[in-house]
């Protein structure tokens, strides 16, 4: 009855310019992004016309996944998030707060990295320096730096623009999935007919990798200062966009498997829908789903530049990241916003995105997880299901034993990869918690 007041909720709300609307719409902007187009040709892949099945399966962990978020986002009330949240349940642990603060920041950056990539590719796709990667590099860089100079514009100027980018998308998609399951050659039911034999333990390993298209959802709760009652809005925003991404990935699933060869899917892999759209439609297809995929990856960026920000700067005011980052200009981690933006670029100038968008979907199952234990650790405070909270801890964890396992099975040198720069994080998380007063 008492932890709350141990723990005051900090940086109390001082404007409301976020409505519900805004809200979905960073969380989609930062799940409907680079995600869908990278996972759909994995997922075909490896499972075929059971791609939809796999994508609802991934959105029910998501979906657990964010009830500790909601939880905690509406207990603690804090832009931190994710960081503040296991802080503040183990706060006699320096080094944890540390550790899962580095974890999620460069997650976020890896995800502005693969999607401003994902964008230059998209835009030059129609140009003859198409093939050249440094110009790939350039513009991604360049797409970084606009949403950058928005975030330090304005709030309720980002939240506006994120709206529009993020419907506008949706309503993109949709549309060229409808027509493509229009000019379709076969159906699902034909193809799930067809199909080989897959295994439960396929499509719960697949539908662990498609997790990492649902990261997103939890950059709504680092908007709590700029949100009016984030009691009703944290819940509604979260769930509504956790819904909206499962339904718009079905829709696109189904359209791309029912249209497009599995070959050109999986040979394709992003563009396995400009592609098929191309083929099915001509040229007005190939292009309107250029549109898409660049409004898709811009509002991602967007989204992830505003939310991963405002953490940075929390983490950085509590001494686990350079004093500097925690700077604001009213109200607006400006120095953080450069800070992330400069990371991601630097991400791009050394290449390997393959690997680094793997490091994000391992390291958003694994924070995942760690924040339904930290929800399971006070579930009576947060007033959460002890039944739900054990089952998001099961189903977590198997999702990140499982993308652990296909990484083994079919890219080691990535997971080797990926666990030295877990090694590399976790010596600088402890760097900074050994400075930490005692």
């Amino acid at each position: 009855m008492h932890f709350r007041k141990h723990f005051p909720a900090a940086h109390r709300p001082r404007g409301k310019s976020l409505g519900v609307p805004e809200l979905i719409a960073i969380a989609l902007g930062g799940m409907v992004g680079g995600g869908i187009f990278t996972i759909l040709g994995i997922s075909v892949a490896l499972v075929g016309a059971y791609t939809p099945l796999v994508i609802i399966f991934g959105g029910l962990l998501a979906a657990l996944a964010a009830y500790s978020y909601i939880k905690l986002g509406v207990y603690y009330k804090d832009e931190g998030a994710t960081y503040s949240f296991f802080k503040r349940t183990f706060p006699r642990s320096p080094f944890a707060a540390s550790l899962i603060g580095w974890w999620v920041i460069f997650g976020y950056i890896s995800t502005m990295a693969l999607y401003a990539y994902t964008f230059a590719s998209y835009a030059l796709s129609g140009f003859a320096l198409a093939d050249s990667d440094w110009m790939r590099k350039l513009v991604a860089g360049g797409i970084l730096l606009l949403f950058m100079l928005i975030n330090i514009w304005s709030v309720k100027g980002m939240g506006k623009l994120e709206d529009l980018m993020v419907y506008t998308k949706l309503v993109i998609l949709v549309v060229i999935s409808f027509v493509l399951i229009n000019n379709s050659s076969t159906t699902l039911p034909t193809l799930l007919h067809e199909q080989q034999n897959v295994s439960l333990f396929t499509v719960l390993m697949v539908a662990s990798l498609t997790f990492v298209a649902y990261e997103g959802f939890q950059l709504v709760i680092n908007a709590v200062n700029e949100m009016a009652t984030p009691e009703t809005n944290i819940p509604k925003a979260v769930y509504s966009a956790i819904f909206l991404a499962v339904l718009i990935y079905v829709v696109i699933a189904i359209g791309a498997i029912v249209a497009i060869p599995f070959a050109d899917i999986i040979a394709n892999k992003e563009y396995a829908l400009a592609a098929g759209a191309g083929n099915v439609l001509g040229h007005w297809g190939s292009e309107l789903v250029i549109a898409g995929a660049l409004l898709a990856t811009s509002s991602a960026i967007s989204g992830t530049v505003f939310g991963a920000s405002r953490q940075m700067a929390v983490i950085a005011a509590d001494g686990y990241l350079p004093k500097l980052l925690a700077q604001r200009v009213e109200h607006t981690p400006i120095y953080a916003i450069i800070a992330m933006t400069l990371a991601a670029f630097g991400l791009i100038l050394l290449g390997s995105l393959e690997v680094i968008l793997e490091f994000g979907s391992v390291t958003f199952l694994l924070v995942s997880l760690l924040m339904a234990y930290a929800n399971l650790r006070i579930h009576k405070q947060t007033q959460s299901s002890l039944a739900l909270t054990l089952l998001a801890v099961a189903g977590l964890l198997v999702g990140t034993l499982l993308i652990l396992y296909y990484e083994w099975k079919h890219q080691p040198e990535q997971l080797l990869f990926i666990l030295g720069l877990y090694l590399a994080l976790t010596l600088g998380a402890f760097g900074y918690a050994k400075r930490q007063p005692r």
